[in-house]
């Protein structure tokens, strides 16, 4: 795969006010004409939240736990990501052409950037969400090894932009709270990554509830057995090491890095952490979605 161009960490571009990797902002404009299909998923998360493990965890439902199937392709072919495009790799759009129904679509877009069609064809939503401090050093590693990026900076000057809205996608304390609105009227299946963690079967029942598929239990067993962290992590069609470094440089930092719950506890000082609670608590407010930091 060649690169026609060198990534070189461009910075964001703002549209309507939502700070975009500069590739992915090209993208919204020509997205607004993309024609859903009635029986079209989309996996919509804020970045670093589990997207890639429910991609996973859905197409292995899609393929009734067939791994030989989920092995066709990598996780971004089996599952487009809509506003996805950089130098000399396939468009999202470009990619979803080419896939046949029913499809699997990834997104990071906030709700305000999102393809009308998607609505108004009520395109069944899963979404997950995680906690923000998790999200926050996760995304903060990200930055590094995903060049498509803007250099991070110090992991202070990151925290106080991730906080502020000013990284790529914008506000977490917006994007969760806005999909969560919209699951009173539309049909989204709203997740909680430590609930995923936990329990993960409760929650590929709950998946399958909402798709409408049924599997037997030795195959759920099986999804949960192959989609575990440790599974992911090794397996090249699902850990994005199929990329050119140019995108992705997992000698950085990997893309499938600890995928636990409360890892910021290792990353967060005192007073990042108190300065934190104190501005979460005010954006918040008076919202209902309950988050755990830890297990």
């Amino acid at each position: 795969m060649e690169l026609v161009s060198d990534t070189s960490r461009p910075p964001l571009v703002s549209v309507k006010g939502v700070p975009l990797i500069k590739y992915f902002a090209e993208m919204v404009e020509p997205l607004q004409s993309f024609q859903a299909w009635p029986d079209d998923l989309l996996i919509s998360t804020y970045p670093k939240s589990g997207t890639t493990w429910v991609s996973e965890i859905v197409d292995m439902i899609y393929q009734s736990g067939d791994l030989e199937k989920c092995h066709r392709a990598p996780i971004f072919v089996r599952v487009p990501f809509l506003e996805f495009k950089g130098p000399g790799v396939p468009s999202g759009l470009e990619t979803l052409k080419d896939t046949p129904a029913p499809r699997l679509i990834k997104t990071h877009l906030p709700l305000g950037l999102i393809p009308q069609s998607l609505l108004d064809q009520k395109v069944k939503v899963i979404y997950v969400a995680r906690n923000a401090k998790d999200v926050a050093v996760s995304y903060y590693n990200f930055y590094k090894m995903a060049k498509v990026h803007p250099d991070p900076g110090t992991w202070d000057s990151f925290l106080e932009k991730f906080m502020d809205g000013q990284v790529s996608y914008g506000s977490w304390y917006q994007h969760v709270q806005e999909w969560w609105e919209l699951s009173r009227t539309h049909p989204v299946l709203y997740l909680f990554y430590e609930d995923l963690k936990e329990n993960p079967k409760s929650e590929i029942r709950k998946i399958l509830e909402f798709l409408g598929h049924s599997v037997s239990e030795e195959t759920v067993d099986h999804i949960i057995q192959h989609t575990s962290f440790k599974e992911m992590k090794k397996n090249p069609m699902a850990n994005y090491s199929t990329l050119p470094t140019e995108l992705m440089d997992h000698n950085i930092s990997p893309f499938m890095r600890k995928g636990i719950v409360g890892d910021w506890k290792s990353v967060f000082t005192v007073a990042q952490n108190e300065r934190f609670d104190a501005h979460y608590a005010k954006k918040m407010a008076g919202c209902k979605l309950n988050f755990r930091w830890q297990l």
